[in-house]
């Protein structure tokens, strides 16, 4: 029995130390609050809701972070249709077989650092106007990447116009255009197989003597390699012309352009004396006009040139009619007053050929110093020459307009 009262008195005693470190222990983490923290949730007996620890008349504290500002939505903007803007800084000239295109200035802003900025397609530019100070195009119909489509009633060539500015150093002060240009032609034609009268003689007037002698004049390109197919020019634009005489089984011959004038009708008498007096060039005497004959480049060719106009009192775009007395001879009859080919150059007559003496009888020139030559006994020689009149088609001279 003793024993058994010495066991509980230690039992009780290790209880009351136990007791006593507890109590000087800090409390358990989970049963700390900081301040303003909520309130630790306790896991209810389950299957009821939880529970919040709060101080006795403490209201529980609901927090959470501010949302992002959102601007207020903004009205959508009306929708305004693009409207194409019409614009005349650019012509366009259907011909034949050819596109002529003429820009100015303000299509580009008025200057061009480089001739590569604006192009045809895959072309540039052949000539610049310093009159206008426009750029000119042209082209064949089939180059510079043209594209043809057709419709029921028309062949459609279309063609680029591209403005690609250059950038000048680190700023950019134009933008690119491209502009798309048109050309139509008809694909149907009426025609009729009634005989037709024509008032006037065609391009090439034949005349067939007893040998078989044949006289043209034709309007040429400026390179004189094709015959040109319009018949349409602008005011001081140069018509390029050539003679020829076409022999078969004669003796070598000379052509001659004794005389050339211009009328406003067929047939009527001369308005407009253009080469007189036996080949003498005197439109460039009277009116300051580059018209020259070009020099030879044989016997049965001459070729000259002639500055368009338009008769006085004649409205513009009216027709002129130039008529022209061609004359052949033997090539072995020296050039002389009745056979030359003079034009008048700065202040002064130039033959063709280089015999520039023969123009003397032509009006006043500064001649050369003349050498001495020997004395020829004269021979009989028959001199047989063959002529022609010729009336070209009409020319059509219009004013530039852009």
């Amino acid at each position: 029995m003793v024993l058994k009262g010495i066991a509980v008195c230690l039992a009780l005693a290790a209880l009351a130390m136990v007791d006593q470190c507890n109590a000087l222990q800090p409390p358990h983490p989970q049963r700390l609050q900081k301040p303003g923290a909520p309130p630790t949730k306790f896991q209810a007996p389950k299957g009821g809701p939880p529970i919040l620890q709060t101080k006795v008349g403490e209201r529980p504290i609901h927090w959470s972070y501010p949302l992002d500002p959102v601007d207020p939505p903004m009205p959508e903007a009306p929708v305004v249709p693009t409207v194409l803007i019409e614009t005349n800084f650019v012509a366009i000239f259907c011909r034949e077989s050819v596109i002529q295109v003429q820009v100015l200035p303000g299509f580009y802003g008025g200057e061009l650092k480089s001739p590569s900025e604006l192009t045809l397609g895959s072309c540039q530019a052949v000539a610049f106007d310093a009159h206008t100070h426009s750029v000119i195009f042209t082209s064949d119909l089939q180059e510079c990447g043209s594209n043809l489509r057709t419709n029921h009633d028309y062949l459609i060539y279309n063609f680029t116009l591209m403005y690609n500015p250059q950038p000048t150093g680190a700023v950019v002060r134009a933008v690119p255009l491209t502009l798309l240009l048109e050309c139509h032609y008809r694909r149907r034609h009426t025609v009729s197989s009634l005989p037709l009268d024509p008032l006037f003689t065609p391009f090439s007037v034949i005349k067939v003597s007893g040998e078989r002698l044949y006289f043209s004049l034709d309007l040429k390109t400026e390179d004189f390699q094709y015959h040109r197919l319009s018949n349409i020019y602008y005011i001081g634009e140069l018509i390029h012309l050539e003679a020829t005489v076409k022999q078969f089984k004669h003796t070598p011959l000379r052509v001659f352009v004794d005389h050339c004038y211009a009328s406003s009708s067929p047939g009527s008498p001369p308005e407009y004396f253009l080469i007189e007096n036996f080949g003498c060039f005197v439109d460039a005497q009277i009116t300051g006009s580059s018209s020259q004959f070009l020099p030879r480049v044989n016997d049965v060719t001459l070729r000259f040139q002639l500055e368009a106009f338009r008769l006085r009192g004649s409205p513009p775009g009216d027709l002129v009619y130039i008529t022209c007395l061609l004359r052949a001879t033997s090539a072995a009859v020296p050039i002389g007053s009745q056979n030359r080919a003079c034009s008048w150059i700065r202040n002064q007559w130039f033959e063709a050929s280089g015999v520039h003496d023969a123009c003397d009888s032509c009006g006043p020139r500064i001649s050369a110093p003349k050498r001495k030559s020997r004395s020829l006994p004269a021979v009989h020689r028959e001199v047989v020459e063959w002529e022609t009149t010729i009336t070209l088609d009409p020319i059509r001279v219009v004013e530039r307009k852009v």
